[in-house]
């Protein structure tokens, strides 16, 4: 998807120069139960650009600021829009193994602006996807708004998964984003950020 990143499915495997390209492709349904490692490893990867974003304030190669992080606890709506808060929140979803929340969220945000020929083939693979009653990632919405959106993916406009995609959105909201802010995963990479600050 343009314009996102998806983070490696197991970044386990992943070693040198490597450990920091973020791989784009199809993503697989294996639940990742190694959360602590392969966090890890991500900010590993992070870390390099962090401390020499730190030594020269101008370096484009500045991944993440605390100031940044910090940003990410006063909405999800900013964590969301920080592609780096995306990957972190990703792999806190995981941890949860409710991670088909932020790849439906992100789908829609891509969908939003695909060309108008080309909605009907991606309406019908979100569809497959994540709202059919037996999809591989299938999302929590209720079985009103699952038939309401069966049926605008029949017919497909930009706006055929908002009220799904909204309500995902306010799921994550209530429930994972505050649950997000208070854990490990976010406090020590808050911590690690303004122990670099303020060396």
């Amino acid at each position: 998807m343009p314009g996102f990143f998806f983070l490696h499915n197991n970044m386990s495997e992943l070693n040198g120069k490597d450990d920091c390209k973020l791989a784009e492709g199809k993503i697989h349904k294996k639940k990742q139960k190694a959360f602590g490692a392969d966090l890890k490893n991500y900010l590993k990867c992070m870390v390099p650009h962090i401390e020499s974003g730190i030594k020269t304030s101008n370096s484009r190669n500045v991944m993440l600021s605390a100031e940044e992080v910090i940003q990410w606890s006063q909405s999800l709506e900013k964590l969301l829009a920080s592609q780096s808060g995306q990957g972190v929140f990703r792999e806190f979803l995981k941890s949860e193994f409710s991670e088909e929340n932020i790849e439906f969220w992100l789908a829609c945000e891509d969908y939003k602006k695909t060309k108008s020929d080309h909605l009907h083939g991606k309406a019908e693979r979100i569809y497959e996807e994540f709202v059919q009653a037996d999809a591989i990632k299938q999302i929590n919405i209720d079985y009103q708004m699952r038939e309401a959106t069966a049926k605008r993916a029949q017919d497909p406009t930009h706006t055929s998964f908002d009220e799904a995609q909204k309500t995902v959105y306010i799921l994550m909201e209530r429930d994972s984003y505050p649950r997000f802010l208070k854990s490990k995963a976010y406090l020590n990479l808050l911590n690690q950020l303004q122990t670099s600050t303020s060396k």
